[in-house]
């Protein structure tokens, strides 16, 4: 019975949820040139739709923004369009604003212009576009469309019978009986033809509808087959039961390629394990890719239970996808968390919950997050900020770059509808930026995920980081904000309900 426990295979039982799971906008924080730039898109709802850029220069000296779409790779990544120029707020002149359609799914990037005291620069930043629905239509609209399909109709076989029976009659002239008899014959051919169009319209409509619903389904999360072999080692594959292949353009299948997914923060997969139901144990976790694309990760010391799956990567063209599903697990007797892996336990989280400012590290220290006065509310971008303290309150002198980033945070919704990894970049991938960055460099592009990686080199850290996110919608949230320190990674959790 035992070897049977430890040879498990589970498969996901929840309902697959969007993309990037449910927090579809994308920020950033970053500089071009000399200006740091704040940056939020806010993706439309269905696409083709208009998307809103809102851009937050740190200073005054920003005169003008020009932002433009454009594909992440593949034709048309290095031709930018005529840029649109954002337009500068009244009564806040370091904040800018713009509308720009998005036309097309996959990995698509933002580039912006800015030009000031100090010049002219360019940013880019990547953007995983997909509709998140599918409008249906009003009855009035439908009912108005529908008289008006009606009228035309009408209006051309009447057309029809008046060129056949009287086009060639003079003023005055009744029609002769052989015009009536081919205005008759017209009329039964028009009103045929009419009612083929409109059903091989109706049916092209029918196809279309169900080619952009497919579109939808394509982009949300894969469902994660994961397995339990030998007792302590899980194999994590994508699902392809759904997967239907998009052939041509830019956009990513439902079918994950595991085999060609690239480094992100230095590793292929991040794996997120959540203890359910109450959110109480966290671990992360670095996979390696197997032969034939799955992935396998020997697991570290675990209680038996419950765990939600969240695993990110990023594909070849750029787009982030979060794997998803639940995971039953017996005890788990391994080894602790070594290298980038790490792991976390504490207090439940409870609705209703108390907001939680301070957690306390496992050294004695401490991470405070200096929150701003007020509650928090949905939709509003923000710049989360914390700070690292000493034993004794004095602030932290020794942080390291964790996965080449002063830090690195895990935003989930206690409903498990939303969840974000982020650092101080934002929510966007590193493996993305690096690829949207590298269309602007002249000379061979950077290596994947070299970015992330450049700045292992900055040290000391300092004691205090920031993350820019806004919360997708109303909830309690629990905040996982891991750091290193001397080596051993450590988390700090916080508590939040956002209105």
């Amino acid at each position: 019975m035992r070897k049977l426990l430890t040879i498990l295979l589970v498969l996901v039982a929840n309902a697959p949820l969007r993309a990037h799971v449910g927090s579809p906008d994308v920020y950033y924080e970053g500089d071009a040139g000399p200006y740091h730039l704040f940056v939020t898109v806010r993706l439309p709802q269905v696409i083709p739709g208009v998307a809103e850029i809102q851009v937050r220069s740190a200073t005054n000296d920003v005169q003008t923004i020009q932002v433009v779409p454009m594909r992440l790779t593949g034709p048309g990544s290095n031709l930018p369009p005529v840029p649109d120029v954002a337009q500068r707020s009244k009564d806040d002149p370091q904040f800018f604003v713009s509308s720009l359609w998005f036309m097309e799914f996959g990995a698509l990037q933002v580039r912006i212009q800015a030009e000031g005291a100090k010049g002219k620069a360019e940013l880019a930043v990547p953007v995983p576009s997909f509709a998140r629905q599918s409008l249906p239509m009003s009855g009035a609209l439908r009912g108005l469309l529908a008289v008006l399909m009606l009228f035309l109709s009408l209006s051309v076989v009447l057309i029809a019978r008046a060129i056949v029976r009287e086009s060639s009659l003079a003023p005055g002239q009744e029609p002769q009986p052989s015009n009536k008899l081919r205005a008759r014959i017209v009329v039964v051919i028009t009103v045929i033809v009419a009612a083929v169009i409109l059903f091989y319209g109706r049916a092209w409509w029918r196809v279309e509808a169900a080619h952009y619903e497919n579109d939808i389904n394509l982009l949300k999360p894969p469902q994660a087959e994961t397995m339990l072999w030998n007792g302590n080692r899980l194999l994590i594959r994508a699902s392809h039961d759904l997967a239907m292949p998009v052939v041509g353009g830019n956009v990513p299948a439902r079918e994950v390629k595991m085999e060609e997914v690239i480094p992100d923060h230095g590793h292929l997969m991040h794996l997120f394990l959540i203890g359910l139901p109450a959110m109480d144990r966290m671990w992360h976790l670095h996979p390696d890719r197997m032969e034939g694309g799955a992935f396998a990760e020997r697991l570290p010391a675990m209680p038996a239970g419950q765990y939600q799956v969240f695993a990110d990567v990023v594909d070849k063209n750029g787009f982030p996808w979060t794997l998803v599903g639940k995971l039953e697990l017996p005890q788990i007797n391994g080894a602790g968390p070594a290298g980038d892996d790490s792991t976390w336990s504490g207090k439940s989280l409870q609705d209703p919950i108390s907001d939680t400012t301070v957690a306390q590290l496992p050294d004695g220290g401490r991470m405070v997050w200096l929150r701003t006065e007020g509650p928090l509310k949905a939709n509003v971008p923000a710049s989360f900020r914390f700070r690292v303290e000493e034993k004794d309150g004095s602030p932290a002198r020794d942080l390291q770059p964790y996965m080449g980033m002063a830090a690195h945070a895990e935003i989930v919704c206690s409903d498990l509808s939303v969840f974000a990894h982020i650092h101080p970049a934002g929510s966007v991938s590193m493996a993305a930026l690096d690829i949207a960055q590298a269309g602007l460099m002249p000379g061979p592009s950077p290596a994947p995920d070299s970015m992330a990686m450049q700045m292992a080199s900055s040290r000391p850290l300092p004691a205090e980081f920031s993350f820019p996110y806004g919360f997708p919608h109303p909830g309690i949230y629990r905040i996982f904000v891991q750091i290193k320190r001397a080596g051993q990674v450590e988390t700090g959790v916080f508590d939040a309900h956002v209105q």
